[in-house]
């Protein structure tokens, strides 16, 4: 019985023993390097390639420096590409600014190229790190290395130009990372996670304690700063249960302007027919004192004047007269420039209704706004130099919305100019500053409305106009990111170019409470520290060995050098048959397949 048992102990752990030199060994699938290194490096043939010896360093010197400039330009690849994603709100701001005639949507542009400069080092980065993570050498091909310099050069150029042409925009930047952040978290987590394979492989291999501890350090140092990194982050969105306000109003921005031609009727009709609270507009005076609705100064981008009144195509909008303006057509350009994207979405009927838009005029507004009871709000613009009108326009538009019979409530004044004579004149107007002013300000001037751009006042300082009984009206917010965003931060009313959209919205995205919060972190850091402690812990098992017996070690090491010998020996004999039949030397070719077939 004891002879047997001792014979089934050995059974198991000679089993144990098979296992465990499985675990260790490694397969090359030449096919599979074949692609890697020559996707990176041009080397497709298997003797172009070198693994990475016992002891040795990843790569030289200066192949390490192409492969640190390589993540570099990852990184900024990664901040211009989520600048411009998180920009999306305001890209037709953007193209707006750049119109010169025609409309060309250069926001578009601008997210193809830096999505495609993205992915090109992306790939390049994973193919590094998959060679790194099969033993291979690194050698990045030069076109490869030309292809860096200039997206580094380009990103770098990009980002330095729209900080300093398009600073706001950073603001909105800033903004993201308060619904993103978690998520990014955990993305870089994961990134870390796998990043751990070849660190842990090359700390086990290496011998040298100095670019040991400078790899180790590194690493970790990035891992404990992704570890601790959400105990200083802030979102609105993460409160409590049950205080999260009401839905801010949505108000139109001149109109649907995804729907229909901005600042048309049927833009204004089509934002009431969504159920929008509001309808904001932007108010010129005409030559002859008709209020009229037009946003640019110019009558070129949302008319046809260039062919009704060729020759005045860049007059000031203001300088023509009513029966002149009533002559163009305020809506093929729409269909034609398509500035949303959005055309798609117009049915056959539409399309022929947006094409047979007029200017429209201010009383033409009011009254709808009236029959329906929405609140409206609009930007009044002085008349220019020599104009008749320039003195009186807001008198003139004052006028315009006595006639039209409208509830005063309704009007939400936002001209700052004159105001104090304007609550005099009309004292039922509801009064709204436009940008930000201490609150013993506005409680002297009798402001209880506040009109400010999204980037430009903070979670905090809406709470701060709130307790003042303070409401806080934010413009211009599209995208459902930042509507819930706003809407955790307790905004009262927003302008939209996108009504149709925000409506929908039932619950802010990213809302969660602090505890689900806190567990979603502390559980990502507890689960990439077990796996990158488990990673480090089979690497090392691996390359050192944790042998079972005091001579397992000693044999595996014996029988490593036997089949190095025998494959030094084999690469000689193959020499020695060269030089009977020919006196060649051998080249790389030859002894690295002899090696391989060993």
């Amino acid at each position: 019985m004891g002879s047997t048992a001792t014979q089934l102990t050995k059974i198991k752990l000679g089993k144990l023993q098979i296992v465990r030199r499985r675990l260790l060994q490694r397969y090359e699938y030449q096919p599979f390097l074949s692609c890697l290194a020559g996707l990176y490096g041009c080397q497709w043939r298997r003797y172009q390639r070198t693994r990475i010896l016992p002891g040795e360093f990843c790569c030289s010197k200066f192949e390490f420096f192409c492969f640190g400039i390589l993540v570099v330009t990852f990184g900024l690849a990664f901040v211009l590409l989520y600048f411009w994603g998180e920009a999306r709100n305001d890209y037709n701001d953007f193209d707006w600014n750049f119109y010169g005639g025609k409309w060309v949507p250069w926001s578009v542009v601008v997210l193809g190229v830096a999505g495609a400069f993205f992915t090109y080092i992306a790939i390049l980065l994973v193919l590094a790190i998959c060679l790194l993570s099969e033993g291979q050498r690194l050698h990045l091909f030069w076109c490869h290395k030309i292809g860096i310099v200039v997206v580094l050069g380009v990103c770098a150029v990009a980002i330095g130009f729209l900080y300093h042409r398009w600073h706001e925009e950073w603001n909105t930047f800033a903004l993201s990372f308060q619904v993103t952040a978690p998520y990014l978290h955990i993305g870089a987590l994961a990134a870390m996670t796998v990043l751990s394979w070849p660190v842990a492989q090359h700390f086990a291999t290496m011998n040298r304690k100095v670019p040991r501890a400078i790899i180790l350090g590194l690493y970790f140092a990035v891992l404990l700063f992704l570890y601790l990194v959400p105990l200083g982050m802030y979102s609105p969105c993460i409160k409590e249960k049950g205080t999260l306000g009401s839905k801010p109003a949505i108000i139109g921005h001149r109109g649907a302007p995804m729907l229909a031609p901005e600042n048309t009727l049927m833009s204004f009709e089509k934002t009431i027919e969504l159920g929008a609270d509001g309808l904001e507009t932007d108010v010129t005076i005409s030559w002859d004192g008709v209020p009229f609705l037009m946003h640019d100064q110019t009558l070129r981008r949302t008319t046809n004047v260039g062919e009704v009144f060729p020759n005045n195509k860049t007059r000031n909008a203001a300088y023509f007269i009513w029966d002149e303006l009533a002559e163009l057509n305020a809506g093929k350009w729409f269909l034609q420039d398509n500035p949303f994207r959005t055309k798609h979405l117009l049915s056959r009927e539409d399309k022929r209704k947006a094409g047979r838009q007029t200017v429209c005029k201010l009383s033409e507004l009011l009254k709808l706004a009236a029959i329906h009871g929405k609140v409206i709000i609009f930007d009044l613009y002085r008349p220019p130099q020599k104009h008749p009108h320039r003195n009186t326009f807001i008198v003139q538009t004052i006028s315009t919305i006595q006639e039209s019979g409208i509830n005063e409530s309704l009007i939400l004044w936002l001209p700052n100019a004159l105001r104090s004579g304007v609550q005099q004149m009309i004292p039922g107007f509801v009064h709204i500053h436009g940008g930000k002013k201490p609150i013993e300000e506005l409680q002297l001037e009798k402001i209880d409305n506040l009109n400010v751009r999204y980037s430009e006042i903070s979670s905090k300082e809406i709470r701060m106009y709130a307790a003042a009984n303070i409401s806080t009206n934010l413009y211009v917010v599209s995208e459902l990111w930042l509507f819930s965003l706003v809407w955790c931060a307790g905004a009262h009313s927003v302008i939209t170019n996108a009504p149709q959209q925000l409506k929908e919205l039932r619950r802010p995205w990213f809302l969660m409470t602090p505890s689900q919060y806190q567990m979603m972190w502390i559980l990502s850091d507890v689960v990439s520290a077990v796996l990158i402690i488990m990673i480090f812990v089979f690497n090392w098992w691996r390359e050192n060995g944790l042998p079972r017996f005091p001579n397992e070690r000693s044999k595996s090491e014996n029988l490593v050098y036997s089949k190095f010998q025998t494959r030094f020996n084999n690469v000689w004999s193959i020499s020695g048959e060269a030089r009977h039949h020919g006196n060649r030397m051998p080249n790389a070719s030859a002894a690295s397949e002899a090696i391989g077939l060993a």
